[in-house]
């Protein structure tokens, strides 16, 4: 068991004693535990299933292919509009937590089930395009990037997931999407100009290049 997983749990936060409670749940199935984007995220084979996200008024499991569940106890959320693949099971407190135990642990093997099946979710068309499957599992793992994300305009959703989705190695579309993601959160498209220099904003024009050189 990691050390930096501990101290993850360790900590004292919000949500502290229910975080535990979940965990203690989650480490029972046969999944990984890690650390990503700063969340518990626990994965089967290297395939990331679930994430636990703290909010202000409740503590969710995000389900990454959530889409995918068959939901018969009417639980899973949409956590976005234009949220495609995640949907989160909320709980609101241990005694939440204890009460809807059976349900968590049926939904999670139904995502392991959807992984030994070799189950994706193809990409599929949006207002502003085409997801990559990469670029939607950010999303549903990371509302803050979401919410950034579905404020650009539906140009600059379009550019960015044309960009995300042209390589075709996994690794590649990977390194591209951690590179934009800052750019993303400063409300930013992939072609806008960052630096304050362009003749033609927001677009970029190159005109800091000149600048530079004098």
């Amino acid at each position: 068991m990691s050390s930096n997983n501990d101290a993850f749990f360790q900590k004292p936060q919000a949500w502290q004693q229910e975080l535990l409670a979940l965990r203690n749940i989650l480490q029972s199935e046969p999944l990984q535990e890690s650390i990503k984007w700063g969340k518990p995220c626990y994965s089967w084979e290297d395939k990331n299933l679930v994430i636990l996200q703290p909010f202000k008024n409740y503590l969710a499991l995000g389900f990454f292919k959530g889409a995918l569940l068959l939901d018969t106890h009417h639980m899973l959320v949409k956590p976005g509009e234009h949220t495609q693949a995640g949907r989160q099971l909320r709980v609101e407190s241990l005694v939440d937590i204890q009460q809807k135990e059976p349900v968590i642990r049926q939904y999670i093997q139904q995502a392991i089930q959807i992984e030994q099946r070799g189950i994706s979710l193809q990409p599929t068309e949006s207002p502003a395009g085409i997801f990559p499957e990469e670029w939607a599992t950010r999303l549903a793992a990371n509302p803050a990037l979401a919410k950034a994300f579905n404020q650009l305009t539906p140009g600059r959703q379009r550019a960015y997931q044309i960009y995300f989705s042209a390589p075709q190695q996994v690794a590649t579309r990977e390194r591209r999407i951690d590179k934009m993601v800052p750019l993303i959160l400063s409300g930013k498209g992939i072609n806008d100009c960052t630096c304050g220099l362009s003749n033609k904003m927001p677009t970029c024009d190159g005109s800091h290049r000149q600048l530079q050189k004098t």
